[in-house]
């Protein structure tokens, strides 16, 4: 027990090593802001793809989508979202991607200048600030919590290690590093998702007494438990707002939601900026939405996986939540060496996130803010690389401090702020389709339809049952009638007088 405890800590520390190590290289000879925030804007489309990816799956995600399956009830139906999520990136490709290489753009919210004003920009960019350090912070406290039940880690060293490793190759090699690293962490938690469903075929293949291959009669089995339990079901044409998976939410749903984090959030956009141009960011976006769909499918199949195991293999064990059935089956299921890549990999969703979270942040912060202070001074900004660089390092220490308050916030406080950070990103896409499909629009009609929308969307999510994947639809519409509304009342009584 001992020798394979060990053995995961070795696979553990050797994957900090490498990250650590990928961003020092990556880091050397780095001497403009635009080589740090943007890569040099000379990324290849294959490595923001995987960059895309990694971003928008942490560990909360590697861990609790099995869940969805595994749990009494559970099935395939969260796949539906990635039809939305297809749909909702190729949206992005033709309507927002050709805007952002207008010109040498660091950021999402200067579009939102150009077309409306400093204002507007600043209300959206600073919304994303607050949001995504609070939640990243969140995340990492949830990490954090994985990593005591998996290696015994105490909380705090565990918070520590992932906030210094993740600082540290995010502030020497900026964004060629976080996506490089990314690409590798992708690779990193798709080898453990498919090594835990292998050894899991392979213990249940074992129950069916067949004499053919243990792994193909072992998925054999999980397919036919699938089925016999309903865990296999992929679609429900019901109409009801309450409920989070049906066809429609996640086609509606998930087209507002891919419009939300992957056309106008700056931890998205900042990618795109890195390509070679606006062919290879669309390249990388359009297929980005179909390796989303695959990933989540081995994810489920997975969940799937493990209530066959806990059924036929170990039907004693009794869980708390169907979030914990993964990570149980990491710490008593897997043998050594292989558990400590599953450890490694919950590692690599994490800091994947948490690294764009640092970089995107600096970049929306010295552009959109320090920038634009300096100008008004009077002074010219110069190279800001050395203030992206420190501000890497008060956001890192941010997100260290929000994650080590973790245990004092309620568990129905961090719902509520994941919650609220929903809202942000549906009426900021508000802002901007505003700015697409209201021509005249005016930053006063965009700012009144911003607060509208905040007060209407967070009336939705804490006064009523509708479900979370209608969130950014409520919002962004709401914004859109609302910013049409005051700018057609505005032009009228322009009229009058």
């Amino acid at each position: 027990m001992l020798t394979g405890r060990i053995l995961d800590y070795a696979v553990v520390c050797g994957y900090l090593v490498l990250v650590l190590g990928i961003g020092l290289r990556l880091g050397r000879n780095q001497k403009t802001a635009q080589a740090f925030l943007l890569g040099d804007r000379s990324l290849p489309w294959f490595a923001v793809l995987g960059s895309i990816v990694a971003t928008e799956t942490s560990s909360v995600t590697f861990l609790s989508v099995p869940g969805l399956s595994f749990a009494e009830g559970g099935s395939l139906l969260f796949l539906q979202l990635t039809l939305g999520y297809i749909l909702g990136r190729l949206l992005v490709v033709a309507l927002f991607l050709p805007q952002y290489f207008k010109g040498a753009l660091y950021t999402a919210y200067q579009v939102l200048e150009y077309r409306f004003g400093g204002a507007t920009k600043q209300v959206a960019s600073a919304s994303f600030l607050l949001m995504r350090n609070l939640a990243d912070g969140l995340r990492l406290y949830l990490t954090a919590i994985v990593l005591q039940k998996l290696l015994g880690w105490d909380l705090i060293f565990s918070v520590l290690l992932m906030a210094v490793v993740t600082a540290l190759y995010t502030y020497y090699g900026g964004l060629r590093s976080v996506v490089w690293n990314d690409c590798l962490q992708l690779v990193i938690y798709l080898l453990g998702a498919m090594a835990a469903l292998i050894v899991i075929a392979l213990e249940v293949g074992e129950t069916t007494g067949s004499a053919g291959g243990l792994l193909t009669d072992g998925l054999a089995q999980i397919v036919q438990f699938g089925a016999s339990t309903n865990r296999l079901q992929l679609f429900d044409f019901q109409l009801s707002l309450s409920r989070p998976y049906t066809l429609w939410s996640g086609i509606i749903g998930g087209i507002f939601v891919a419009l939300a984090t992957h056309g106008t959030d700056q931890l998205m956009v900042q990618r795109y900026l890195a390509a070679r141009g606006l062919r290879e960011a669309a390249k990388a976006l359009a297929i980005s939405g179909v390796v989303v769909a695959g990933q989540f499918a081995l994810f489920l199949f997975l969940g799937v996986g493990l209530a066959a195991y806990y059924q036929l293999v170990e039907p004693g064990v009794r869980l708390s939540s169907p979030d914990q059935a993964l990570a149980h089956f990491v710490v008593n299921g897997l043998p050594a060496g292989i558990s400590g890549l599953v450890i490694a990999a919950v590692l690599a969703a994490a800091m994947s996130t948490l690294s764009s979270s640092l970089n995107a942040s600096a970049s929306a912060a010295v552009n959109d803010f320090y920038a634009v202070w300096l100008k008004q001074r009077g002074g010219e900004p110069g190279d800001l690389l050395i203030p992206s660089r420190l501000v890497t390092l008060a956001c890192a220490i941010v997100q260290t401090a929000v994650a080590l308050t973790g245990p004092f916030w309620a568990k129905t406080v961090i719902e509520n702020v994941m919650a609220i950070a929903t809202i942000t990103s549906g009426v900021t896409l508000g802002i901007f389709l505003l700015a697409v499909t209201v021509p005249r629009a005016t930053q006063s009609a965009a700012l009144v339809g911003f607060v509208t929308g905040c007060a209407v969307d967070a009336a939705i999510v804490f006064g009523t049952a509708v479900a979370w994947p209608w969130y950014a639809v409520v919002g962004a519409t709401t914004v859109l009638a609302t910013g049409f509304l005051v700018d057609t009342v505005t032009r009228c009584r322009r009229k009058l007088t």
